[in-house]
Order: C-alpha cells, then structure tokens, then sequence
C-alpha cells in the first residue's frame, strides 16, 4: 500500500511541477484579446493575441492561451482592437517642429498676400517679440508661382523683422527690416551654395536660398535650453498622439545634444531620438571625438553625421547633373564641397559614426555615392550602414550602387504626393523616372527607410503609409496613381516604419518590433490597416501609445 502512495504521491508533484513549467513567476502585464502585427527578428510579419510584458520590454507574443501561462500578471483586455509596433519616423526634425507648433506655419496658404497678412496678425497677438518666425510658404501653390518679396511683408509690418522659412526649409523669405539687420544689400555677394535671389536691378528680392540663408539666421539670437526643452515637450506630445515612439532627428545641434543627453540621463526623455549631429556645428570635431552617446534605455542615441550635400527640389537648390527643365541656365546648390565632404567622412568613419547625408538632386546623389566608394576604399566603413536622406531624384544608372555600395535610401513617402504637381515640371520626363524610385530600390534588395521629413510635411505616419501603397493624395487623385509602378506594399511600407527603421539606427535588437527582449513600444489602433481599403489608409486614428510598458497617450473620446 505504502509503495502505491508515494507513486501517487510523485506522479501528483510531476502533475504540479508540469503546470509550474507552463508559467512565469512574473506580476508583469498582460494584454489580451488583441489583433496584434509585428515583424519577426527575420523581417516577417506575425500575427498574435495576446502581448505579455514586463520591465518596460516583451515577454513573449501569442495566441490566447498565452495568458494561462501568466496568471500572477495584470490583465487588460484589448477589445479587438488592432495593436502595432510603435512607429519609428527615420526622418524628422525635432526641434524644428517643436519651433513650429510654437509660433507661426503658414503651410497651405493661397497668396503671398495671405501669408503676409497672417503674420501681421500674428505679430500683433505678441508685441513682446523682438523677432517674427514662422514656416510654411510654397509659392508652388501659388497663382503666379513666383517668389515673394519683402516689399509685401513690408506693406503688413515693418518696425519688426520677419523671417519664415519655405516649407522644405531650404528658402527663407524675409522683410526688409530683417534684410538690414542681416546688412544684406545690392552689393552683397551670395554665399558658395546659396544664393540671394534678386530683382532686375540686382537688389535683393527678400528671398534667400539654402547658404544664403545663414546671412539672416545668423543674426537671429539662438534658442536658449528652456526654448529647446519648450520644443521638445511639444513635440514629444505631438508625436505620441501620431503614434511615433521613437524619431530619428536629422541634424541635431551642439546645444540640442548636450540638453537630449541630460533628458534621457534623467529618465525624462518621453519620444525616443536617434541623433545625427549636425556637420555644421561648430565643435563636430569634438562630438566625434567624444564618441558614440547611448544610454541604457534607449532614450537618446547619438552615433551618426549629418552631412549636406544639396538643397531641395522645390526651391530649385537640388544639385541636377543637368540644368532645370524650367530655368535652363541654373542647375541647384551644391552646398557643402567636395573636399568637405571628403574629409567628413574621414573624420566620421575613424569615429565609427554613421554617416546621413542629405541629397535630392541626381548629382546631389552621384557625389554623395561617389564619396562613399571612395572612402571604402580608403579608410572603410562599410560596416557603419550610411545613409542618404532623401535619395530623391537619381540617376537610372547610378539606383543599383545603393545595393553595390550597402547605402540605405532614407525616404520620405508623402514627398512624392506633395511634389507631383511641380516635380516634372522641374526636371522633365525622363529625370523623373528615377524620382521617389521606392519599387526600384526595394526589388534590387535595397532597405527603404521611411520618414515624414516633418516640419516639411506633416508628422502623421498615416499620411506616408496611404501616399506610399497608393501613391496618390487624399483626394485619391490621381486616380491611377503617381508613378503607380514605384509603389510599396503595405507589408513594405510598414517594415520601413518600424523594424528596418530601427536597423537604419543599429537599434534592431532593441526597437522596432514586438519579439521577446525588445522594449515595448506599440500603439492600438481604430482600424486594421491590413484590412481596409487603402484609400482609407491615411484616416486610422491612434487609439492609445505606450513606450517601454507605460501608456503615455490615449485619445479623448
């Protein structure tokens, strides 16, 4: 009898140990009943249930029963609705939005008129500010598509200087009062790689182009930390509500940097920003020396240059190997020289920093790839995963050296529905082919990175997906789609937008997905992106945001 109870007795504790097996001595969080998506450590996408978190990282993904196995853990229930990664925008401007959504935009204004009266407006509603900012202008917009002139923001106001900047911030347009304390005059020469755009008499029209520029901002008094932090609280917010956890900011300054460090040391860091210091600081060669800047929770990362190479398409500073299709004597900016740019890349490889560099025109990114050969074959860096921003308009010949040469091509969806209206016209039917190439790139087995390019555009992911799988604006115009043949699938488009944004940062086995280890950065949804129509892409509406466990947005009713 005795030997049959403790038989009984060790298949019962086998039975307890086996079900002890089954779970996890976690309290943890639990999130069940979800229409979950995320993308594998190899690139694929998954479906799951059930999320199981704790300590701000994932646990594991599964079916329903995965909870059983968590029985000590809080439990929320999803409701259904569809739960992603965060989204990770892998181009963006942090600061300047947070500038932005601070004072004046002017974006989608009709006239210059318009634009000129607002500000009127505006600096009346604040007459302790001794300056007049603001951001937005497109005269491609325009009736006449003509650049404005200071004479009529004078005629709005002129006992204060005004300087906003066009949309794509690569343009400047400022009154008269700023044109004088900039000390620009008819006999001030343009920069190299800019230029002071003038009227038939040789005066200066009040629109600067790209180094042009730095002639008025230099004499605009620089944000002091509690602006910089004013901004990055605002825009953390705003990003959040859009659903972006993480932001990779494309030219930080030196005070940006230090004040993003002491943030995220502190903990208080809401958005997370992957840094690209900008080359045009004045102490880079110090910031290179320091080496890379990381923190344990991946709050703020730094270990990647921001180098110019052109301007942009539609202020007609982007660098064509060619001259414009609609002003025949001029051929953009080159903005930073070749020499420059050699030793950049010296300095930035020896310091194991990636290098982002900025080119829109088809021989912005002919340099911009040529420098990058040269320096595998000088001082290497192939390992440091190089990127060009925006990789815009290229040559059809010069597409397959992205592959060849391990260059990612960092692009901006919604440019392409925002510049067809003037983009041919600017360079004509066969430079275009090679323009917002995203089917290209991918099928040669290229990694495109996807951003917004915000203050530019608009910081909604939603807006870049729709314009990325449909290739048409939210009118759904056109109706066949814009260069249909260079879309993205949805399961691409969204691969850009969080796990291959992450690796564009060496941040793959930390960010960009939901896979056990990774922190637990996602967001819950109105709609099934999977599943609608893609014309109602750019309509999904962010539920609720979390970074690493914490919920840190949830949308008012």
């Amino acid at each position: 009898m005795a030997k049959f109870v403790w038989l009984a007795i060790i298949i019962t504790a086998t039975i307890f140990l086996s079900a002890c097996s089954q779970q996890h001595e976690t309290n943890g969080l639990v999130i069940e009943n979800i229409n979950g998506y995320t993308f594998d450590n190899d690139r694929q996408l998954q479906r799951f249930q059930t999320l199981a978190l704790q300590d701000g990282k994932v646990l594991a993904t599964g079916d329903a029963t995965l909870a059983l196995g968590y029985p000590n853990a809080e439990k929320i229930n999803g409701q259904g609705k569809t739960l992603i990664p965060g989204i990770t925008d892998a181009h963006g401007h942090v600061s300047s939005l947070g500038y932005t959504l601070l004072s004046l935009d002017v974006r989608g204004r009709k006239s210059a008129q318009a634009a000129a009266e607002e500000v009127a407006a505006y600096a009346a509603e604040k007459p302790t500010l001794n300056w007049i900012q603001g951001r937005g202008w497109n005269q491609v917009l325009w009736p006449d598509q003509q650049y404005p002139s200071a004479a009529i923001l004078d005629a709005q106001i002129n006992d204060r200087p005004v300087w906003l900047e066009r949309i794509d911030g690569h343009a400047g347009w400022a009154n008269s009062k700023a044109l004088a304390l900039a000390g620009i005059t008819g006999e001030t020469v343009s920069p190299p790689g800019g230029e002071i755009i003038r009227h038939s008499n040789g005066q200066p029209t009040g629109v600067l182009i790209d180094n042009a520029m730095n002639l008025v901002t230099r004499v605009i008094p620089a944000p002091n930390d509690d602006e910089i932090i004013l901004a990055l609280e605002t825009v953390s917010q705003h990003l959040l509500s859009l659903g972006i956890t993480s932001t990779h900011d494309a030219g930080v300054s030196s005070a940006e940097h230090r004040l993003y460090r002491q943030i995220a040391d502190s903990g208080d860091m809401r958005v997370r920003i992957y840094g690209m210091i900008s080359s045009t600081n004045v102490d880079i060669a110090q910031t290179l020396d320091a080496g890379h800047s990381v923190d344990n929770l991946d709050l703020y990362s730094m270990r990647s240059i921001k180098v110019y190479v052109d301007g942009a398409l539609g202020s007609r500073g982007a660098a064509m190997l060619a001259p414009y299709t609609d002003r025949t004597d001029h051929s953009g900016l080159l903005v930073t020289s070749t020499d420059q740019l050699r030793d950049l890349f010296k300095k930035s490889i020896a310091a194991d920093f990636q290098v982002a560099i900025h080119a829109i025109g088809d021989k912005g990114n002919r340099i911009a790839l040529d420098e990058v050969e040269y320096a595998y074959g000088t001082v290497g860096g192939r390992h440091l995963r190089h990127r060009i921003e925006h990789s815009q308009i290229v040559h059809l010949e010069d597409i397959p050296r992205f592959k060849f040469l391990d260059v990612i091509p960092s692009m901006q969806p919604t440019h392409a529905t925002s510049d067809m209206n003037m983009a041919e016209d600017r360079i004509g039917p066969e430079r275009i082919k090679g323009a917002y190439a995203w089917r290209s790139f991918l099928d040669q087995g290229s990694r495109v990175v996807s951003g917004s390019d915000y203050p530019i555009e608009l910081a909604n992911p939603f807006h870049g997906i729709h314009a990325a799988v449909t290739r048409q604006n939210q009118e759904n115009m056109p109706t066949a789609g814009w260069i249909a043949e260079e879309a993205m699938t949805l399961e691409e488009v969204m691969r850009s937008f969080t796990i291959d944004a992450a690796w564009a940062a060496h941040q793959e086995a930390r960010l960009g997905g939901l896979t056990a280890g990774k922190w637990a950065d996602f967001i819950l949804l109105d709609q099934d992106i999977f599943q609608v129509d893609s014309e109602k892409l750019w309509r999904t509406q962010v539920l609720e945001t979390w970074v690493a466990g914490d919920r840190v947005y949830q949308k008012t009713p």
